[in-house]
């Protein structure tokens, strides 16, 4: 191992939990054939895993790609804590009225290399997990306010985790009303072989009808007849059971 990894894995080793380092491989899906095949464990929960980022919070890209590179899939988590926490203090930098400029020139490019930086590892980001804990914070929401280009760019993505990117992304747009996204992405992904995206475009079409019941409700009505099962069941889990049994009708 590099130095820091050295130390990161050290920090993290304080934390093992024997149980959970049986129970994870199974949970997240590392079998032969499975999507999450050959991943390790150490066995340390999340929030443990976000105590030791925030000691190395100030960590280099070069680092946070040593860290990307590890074999550990807890090193993993622990890096995109650390992109998280830089896209966060880049987020507050540029939210203060009384930033001077140049200081908020430079968040936005610093930040901007984060998304860049983030995007080009997206083939270790290579977990739901992982997908969900750090994309709505690094790109969803500097997304706000910006094109969304890449977002369609990244579901058009022969992998798995780009394309779980592009809707879990969409989160930090639902948070500030924008829906739009959110649909045409479900429009485009409704037909993703992948289970894992079945899930992940409903738990997003159930989180955008907290903001427009409606909406989702016309959005399921429409395309309830070609849509996953289990993209129909995440997406109308918050109606009355009256509706659920109609839209789930064959």
């Amino acid at each position: 191992m590099e130095d820091i990894t050295k130390e990161v894995f050290k920090a993290l080793s304080t934390f093992v939990n024997e149980e959970k380092r049986l129970l994870l491989p199974r949970f997240f899906k590392t079998g032969k054939g499975e999507y999450g095949e050959g991943d390790k464990f150490i066995g340390v929960v999340v929030p443990d895993i976000r105590t030791v980022a925030k000691q190395f919070a100030d960590l280099s890209m070069a680092d946070i790609d040593r860290l990307l590179a590890g074999e550990w899939h807890e090193m993993r988590t622990c890096a995109l804590f650390i992109l998280v926490m830089q896209a966060e203090r880049c987020q507050k930098t540029l939210a203060r009225r009384q930033t001077p400029p140049a200081e908020k020139k430079a968040a936005e490019q610093e930040w901007g290399r984060l998304v860049d930086f983030y995007l080009a590892h997206s083939a270790r980001i290579n977990n739901w997990d992982l997908v969900d804990l750090s994309a709505p914070q690094v790109v969803g929401r500097y997304l706000i306010g910006r094109p969304r280009d890449v977002l369609y760019r990244l579901a058009e993505s022969d992998l798995l985790w780009d394309n779980r990117i592009a809707i879990v992304s969409t989160y930090a747009l639902i948070k500030v009303g924008e829906l739009d996204d959110t649909y045409r992405l479900a429009l485009q992904l409704l037909h993703h072989p992948h289970d894992l995206m079945h899930k992940a475009v409903g738990w997003m079409l159930r989180e955008a009808g907290k903001r427009d019941r409606r909406r989702l409700y016309d959005f399921v009505e429409t395309h309830r007849s070609e849509m996953p099962r289990t993209m129909l069941r995440y997406a109308i889990e918050h109606f009355d059971k009256e509706t659920r049994k109609h839209l789930m009708r064959k």
